[in-house]
């Protein structure tokens, strides 16, 4: 005798609907959440956006800030640049004097390229970008990358500097004689893979040498960005919806 096979229930249209919907919520939370755009304060200087130059939080660090001079990647002043300070969020100028301040005890230090960063700086680069090139400025800033290229992860249309927690910078060595960089294998703002934070092809003294310095900055809660050595942000950020457009002056 034939045993008849024992009726499945139908399928609950609820369970089904709780099934899609707990799949489409492990679909988007497997998606990285976008970072809202900053919004732009209204601060008119330093002070108002709670920002202090740092020379004031770690005296006698080394402070070279290249866009207010010709020794860039534009080669010219950029705009917003009317003076060569630095100007980093409270927090994160205490900070980054503390990695000064253990550098210090073992003969090294830092020497910073760039701080605090205008809104409009940072769309004059945008600008500099659309124009065409200048041979002498490529040959020296980004040999092997077309200019069309940079903005993939080396220049944005916005920028943490602007937000006052990140700073360019490099190692020195310090003796009674003064303070000479270290050899990090590329120049700062040296826009190619050779930049990358661990890219093939650096000597072990210059990997070395990247190194030491990754590991002064994370110690103080900043990361690097790998596709420059010199690039760190420090986190969490102290305000990452805010943004700031005050010239430095």
């Amino acid at each position: 005798m034939t045993v008849p096979e024992p009726r499945r229930p139908a399928p609950d249209p609820r369970r089904r609907g709780l099934r899609a919907g707990c799949l489409l919520a492990l679909a988007f939370a497997s998606i990285p959440a976008l970072a809202a755009v900053p919004v732009l304060s209204p601060a008119a200087d330093a002070a108002q956006a709670g920002m202090v130059e740092i020379r004031e939080a770690a005296p006698g660090i080394s402070v070279e800030m290249r866009y207010a001079g010709t020794d860039n990647f534009t080669g010219a002043v950029v705009p917003g640049y009317e003076a060569g300070h630095c100007y980093l969020l409270q927090p994160v100028a205490e900070a980054l004097a503390r990695v000064q301040a253990t550098l210090r005890a073992e003969g090294l230090g830092l020497r910073i390229y760039d701080c605090y960063r205008p809104a409009h700086s940072v769309t004059s680069f945008m600008r500099w970008i659309d124009a065409p090139d200048d041979p002498a400025l490529k040959a020296r800033w980004y040999p092997n990358v077309d200019k069309s290229a940079l903005t993939q992860g080396y220049i944005g249309k916005t920028s943490g500097h602007s937000r006052g927690a990140t700073v360019d910078l490099t190692l020195e060595r310090c003796d009674a004689a003064g303070c000479t960089p270290l050899d990090m294998g590329t120049p700062y703002d040296f826009f190619d893979p050779a930049a990358h934070t661990d890219a093939a092809g650096t000597t072990s003294a210059q990997r070395a040498n990247r190194h030491r310095l990754r590991d002064a900055m994370t110690a103080e809660g900043f990361r690097n960005h790998p596709m420059e050595w010199w690039h760190y942000t420090l986190q969490p950020e102290p305000d990452p919806g805010t943004a700031y457009d005050f010239p430095v002056r």
